[in-house]
């Protein structure tokens, strides 16, 4: 994240103010960021969150008032260090909603925001996808930017709530989400990408089954260390004890050199986690092809030692921790 010095606050509606000239000699500082405003009610600089998108240039700050915003919201690779964020501090006063599956807009147009820019940050907003069936795959949010962070969110779906994707081959993107909510039931944390998730409430959905769904499906490139990790986090739900795996295999497209990472560590797991069958097959791939474990867990759904549950050592943990996820090559650190 760049912390921005000094914000500069647009006030005509629909259009962007046009600054004073500066006195002679003087310049606006390269750091000031544009500020604008959506609500819904009209009472801010536009009223849906994609127009905001639209006339914002890059290091935009767009403050959303509480409300309900319907369709997908686009922020493209053009429009880098943008960020969105609700003005209560309070996610649940401000949800953008949608409702597409991907068996008909596609994977990336069932997304109710499609976030391809790099360096944005996203607080204090509910993403959801309501799509009722669960037949298809629907996200909440396709994060496809590199350093991209989401603070105090919540992501709700059905199956694949929030995808982490950099493209085919090893071009990996970073996200880090902290303090927040992710609700979903079958494969609702997945993708390539190196995403830490932080602090966070992950909420497995009841589907009344002995099978209660999947809570990751990492397709980590095997030139990449690093793919999915859980920290500092509690997994829970109402789903019955011992129906709900920590994930899957996923070979996306079927490429063999998709060996998924997942790490889950420092965490609370509810007693919905399997022992048995707590890491699964995907696509006739087994989930020893890989790289799955866990380290220092609590709670009813830890580990009781079965040989389904690997568990990495204290030296091996060090070596994973949410800065190495995230460094790169460029040192990047927003972790709290």
């Amino acid at each position: 994240m760049h912390p921005l010095a000094k914000h500069r606050t647009l006030v005509v509606a629909g259009t962007l103010a046009v600054s004073p000239l500066a006195p002679l000699g003087l310049t606006t500082p390269a750091s000031a960021a544009t500020t604008i405003t959506v609500a819904s009610d009209g009472s801010g600089n536009y009223t849906t969150v994609q127009a905001a998108i639209a006339a914002a240039p890059s290091g935009t700050i767009i403050n959303i008032k509480p409300g309900t915003y319907h369709g997908q919201v686009s922020i493209p690779s053009s429009k880098s260090s943008i960020t969105l964020q609700g003005t209560t501090g309070t996610a649940t006063d401000v949800v953008i909603t949608g409702n597409a599956p991907a068996s008909t807009a596609g994977t990336a147009g069932s997304a109710t925001v499609l976030n391809m820019a790099k360096n944005t940050t996203v607080n204090g907003v509910t993403i959801a996808n309501t799509y009722a069936a669960h037949d298809s795959q629907a996200l909440a949010l396709y994060a496809g930017g590199d350093r991209q962070i989401y603070r105090n969110v919540r992501l709700l779906g059905y199956q694949d709530t929030f995808l982490s994707w950099g493209g085919t081959g090893s071009s990996q993107v970073r996200q880090y989400v902290y303090k927040s909510y992710i609700e979903g039931a079958v494969d609702f944390i997945y993708g390539n990408g190196a995403l830490v998730i932080d602090s966070t409430t992950i909420r497995s959905l009841d589907r009344g089954s002995t099978n209660n769904g999947y809570i990751t499906a990492a397709a980590t490139n095997s030139s990449n260390q690093f793919g999915i990790l859980i920290t500092r986090s509690t997994l829970l739900s109402s789903a019955a004890a011992r129906t709900v795996a920590l994930g899957r295999c996923w070979h996306a497209g079927g490429a063999a050199d998709a060996i998924g990472q997942v790490l889950v560590r420092d965490s609370t797991l509810g007693a919905h986690v399997r022992q048995a069958g707590a890491w699964q097959d995907m696509g006739g791939f087994s989930w020893k092809t890989c790289r799955f474990s866990e380290y220092n867990n609590t709670g009813l759904g830890a580990s009781t030692g079965t040989s389904d549950r690997p568990q990495i050592s204290s030296a091996t943990a060090a070596n994973y921790t949410s800065q190495k996820y995230l460094t790169g090559s460029d040192g990047w650190n927003p972790v709290q």
